[in-house]
């Protein structure tokens, strides 16, 4: 789908937070705590059937729930319940969706059997995935920390986009102690929907962005990425293979 509704991912006014908690050490509390300590201006909505305020903010009981116009929706639940959830987005008319569980092809038949269960019910409703199996995304310069990564790292001209959650840390580790920053910092994971092509043209038309660095392991399409690749090459794409 192109650049479909990546500025909506990117740039978002209402993030709805699916399995936000306040349980410490949960992936649903890291990305409540990055987006709150982030300073995330728009309106953050946590999703949790289990509260009825999270944290000092009412909590929604299921993506039903939620009211019109949610740009990006961050689903930190088991992925069996991700089908459902995204069945729930596509008729909420959510833009994007960023799938941080894991448990996908990663596994075996039954992980990929559910990616493509995902994948149909997303593609139908034209809704967009980023991940699964990833840390999310971040957005220095919009005070956009929608992950369960570390601290805000700086704002900055380069972005960072990687399939690799591992390589991802080590590069936020870096960026901190080397002090340097990103206009965007991307894990793709397994790229059920939103890959490196996508993220060439998006990027590639981004006034913030100067330079691209990408971390690839594999590719799912060749000739979108190539073309992509070609017509911002010569002066903002940097590759990196894994």
């Amino acid at each position: 789908m192109g650049q479909y509704n990546l500025n909506r991912i990117f740039n978002p006014s209402h993030i709805a937070v699916v399995g936000a908690s306040e349980r410490p050490g949960s992936i649903g509390n890291a990305v409540m705590t990055n987006l709150m300590n982030g300073k995330y201006s728009g309106r953050l909505l946590p999703v949790n059937p289990k509260y009825d305020r999270l944290p000092g903010m009412a909590a929604y009981k299921s993506v039903t729930k939620l009211e019109a116009d949610i740009d990006l929706v961050v689903i930190a639940t088991p992925i069996t319940t991700v089908p459902g959830v995204v069945f729930e987005c596509v008729n909420k008319k959510i833009a994007g969706a960023i799938v941080v569980s894991a448990g996908g092809k990663e596994i075996g038949a039954k992980g990929k059997a559910i990616e493509q269960e995902i994948s149909k019910r997303a593609y139908e409703g034209g809704l967009r995935i980023v991940g699964p199996n990833c840390l999310g995304i971040i957005r220095p310069g919009k005070n956009l920390n929608a992950s369960f990564a570390s601290d805000m790292p700086n704002s900055g001209n380069l972005a960072f986009v990687s399939q690799s959650g591992a390589i991802c840390t080590a590069v936020l580790d870096l960026a901190f102690q080397e002090n340097f920053g990103f206009s965007h910092f991307v894990s793709t994971g397994s790229m059920l929907d939103v890959d490196f092509g996508d993220m060439i043209d998006y990027l590639g038309n981004d006034y913030s962005t100067k330079s691209i660095l990408l971390y690839i392991e594999s590719l799912t399409n060749f000739r979108k990425f190539k073309s992509a690749a070609r017509s911002v090459s010569r002066h903002i794409i940097h590759l990196c293979s894994g």
